[in-house]
């Protein structure tokens, strides 16, 4: 069944309840191995934007036309992103939660304070009840979410081809860290790079050179998606967010 494209009317009812400034947030990055968490926060114009839909449901090509579109469209763009260290050091929701506080602090400094935002899925990991609606399959039903999606995944998708140059084993140019089989050939002989999440389960059974293996705190891993041990759980640190 093909997914609906998103409008906005979520957004416009929002608007017609008071909510003056309504952002859409999404992420990727999440169930990469390597690499940053990425998230982009968008705030949308107030006209219908064709062409764009959640990022997973495009072609590369696809992503760049759709970006380019939102930026002329968006009112307001921002963009953060939790470095692979941070993901290991505090654990993909706090990870994500510091992304997203980078990419509102962006949106700040452009004069926009958020009313109200729409976060994708079911879980508010900004902490924010009285401001954040999560919405389940949000990126595939509302404008500024699908918006945030594009332009979360070809930033983060220009930043990994970047580092594919100074790491080109691991394919990170057309994976962009995921668990593709290239790079799961390339962590088998070569073991982990310096992106690479170093606390993540996968890296149990990685070949260690003269990179230090990050130590497992499990107290700071807390929350869904996480094993008792305090990791990503083996489904998670697999899954591709597109």
């Amino acid at each position: 069944m093909i997914a609906p494209y998103p409008t906005l009317r979520v957004e416009r009812k929002f608007w017609a309840d008071g909510d003056r400034i309504v952002v859409g947030i999404d992420e990727v990055g999440r169930g990469s191995w390597a690499g940053p968490v990425t998230v982009a926060a968008v705030v949308p114009g107030d006209t219908h934007l064709a062409g764009v839909r959640d990022s997973k449901l495009l072609t590369h090509a696809e992503r760049e036309v759709a970006a380019a579109r939102v930026r002329r469209w968006a009112r307001g763009i921002g963009v953060g992103h939790a470095s692979h260290e941070e993901c290991d050091l505090v654990g993909m929701t706090e990870a994500q939660r510091r992304a997203a506080g980078r990419a509102l602090v962006q949106l700040a400094v452009q004069g926009f304070e958020p009313d109200r935002i729409v976060l994708d899925g079911k879980h508010d990991y900004l902490a924010m009840p009285r401001v954040v609606r999560t919405i389940v399959k949000g990126d595939q039903k509302v404008l500024s979410v699908a918006a945030a999606s594009v332009i979360a995944k070809t930033t983060r998708d220009a930043m990994m081809a970047e580092e594919a140059e100074h790491y080109p084993a691991y394919g990170f140019e057309s994976n962009r860290g995921y668990p593709a089989p290239h790079h799961k050939c390339a962590l088998a002989g070569y073991g982990p790079s310096a992106i690479h999440r170093r606390s993540w389960i996968f890296m149990d059974y990685c070949l260690w050179g003269g990179i230090a293996r990050f130590e497992r705190q499990p107290t700071l891993f807390s929350g869904a998606g996480f094993s008792d041990a305090g990791f990503p759980d083996a489904g998670l640190a697999g899954e591709a967010d597109g």
